[in-house]
């Protein structure tokens, strides 16, 4: 391993570009230098890092040729234009935007999932990050799959307005300042009101009358299980949250798997934190925000199916649904790869 690498941070000043410079520094990522690079329209504003001021840099001005790798939260049209650029400039480029999710030679990671597949890095220097939503259930049924094969998921996603970024979050904060004050709002980043409501809508809807946001779902957690022959039924719902997201998640396993037994196995499961007691459930207030498990709960057998098993699962959309497993992959990267 190098003593350090230089780090491109591509849309350093979004929620989870930030989020990536927290966490590069909490977890002492390896760094020699680093650029903190956005739009224009950040160009030249500072951020700090690691108590020093950084100025932004324009992406269309960057030469990516001082960098080793490359963090990109920038959205995927960034991402199609600039993370290709950056990989032929000697980069490896972990993007979280959405783009190359579905490339056949791209890897899509998560390391306590499939950390095998970060070798894959290699056909094109990209490694594909999940949706915020896939990562914590996959994480949380693994365990599972491993021990007795799944052969349908249903799972309803609660997801909080931070998956929207800032401007989300301001919606959600001024709408309920409005409402609470008898005055009238006008949603702007939503279709519908967020404030005191819940949209059954993230994302555009598909010819199939689901969510682009669901159909994620089932794309990614098949190809990172490698298994197609997972059926998998999924409904994905905006709610009025801050930070975290949450999903109600059953399965149908292919042999029987009693709760107890599903239990042992997620109490042992890495990324996973169990919880149990008089209330034994996770919130995104009370336990994922901020923090980088995935959090699971509420574990008990299906009463309508012989094979069912039904899980609640949160965690913090922003760490590990997106910058914590992006720093993951780059730190299992660096030590067998580098």
């Amino acid at each position: 391993m190098a003593e350090g690498y230089n780090i491109a941070v591509v849309g350093a000043t979004g929620m989870v570009g930030s989020t990536t410079l927290s966490i590069l520094e909490e977890r002492k990522f390896p760094i020699n230098k680093i650029y903190l690079i956005a739009s224009h329209r950040s160009a030249g504003d500072t951020r700090e890092f690691m108590g020093k001021p950084y100025i932004i840099e324009d992406i269309k001005d960057f030469d990516f040729t001082q960098t080793q790798i490359a963090f990109f939260s920038a959205g995927g049209d960034v991402s199609a234009e600039y993370a290709p650029k950056a990989a032929e400039a000697g980069n490896i480029v972990i993007d979280k935007s959405s783009y190359f999710r579905y490339h056949d030679d791209i890897p899509l990671v998560v390391p306590e999932v499939n950390e095998d597949a970060i070798a894959d890095f290699r056909n094109r220097n990209i490694i594909a990050n999940p949706n915020c939503n896939t990562i914590p259930v996959v994480v949380a049924i693994k365990p599972i799959y491993d021990a007795v094969g799944i052969t349908r998921i249903n799972v309803a996603t609660y997801q909080s307005v931070s998956g929207s970024g800032k401007t989300a979050v301001e919606e959600l904060a001024h709408q309920t300042g409005q409402l609470l004050n008898g005055r009238p709002v006008k949603p702007k980043v939503y279709p519908q009101q967020i404030a005191f409501n819940v949209l059954p809508h993230i994302d555009a809807f598909q010819e199939n009358g689901f969510t682009k946001e669901e159909m994620k779902i089932i794309w990614e957690t098949q190809k990172i299980l490698n298994d197609k022959s997972i059926a998998i039924n999924p409904t994905a719902v905006r709610v009025p949250v801050f930070f975290g997201h949450s999903a109600a998640v059953h399965i149908e396993t292919k042999d029987k798997l009693t709760a107890a037994q599903a239990i042992e196995l997620l109490k042992k499961a890495p990324g996973v934190k169990l919880i149990s007691g008089k209330h034994p459930y996770p919130t995104p207030v009370h336990d994922a925000a901020g923090q980088d498990e995935v959090f699971v709960g509420r574990v008990r057998e299906d009463l309508s199916h012989p094979k069912g098993i039904n899980l609640w699962v949160v965690a913090d959309n922003l760490r590990k649904g997106a910058a914590l497993n992006a720093v993951q992959v780059a730190e299992k990267l660096i030590d067998s790869y580098l």
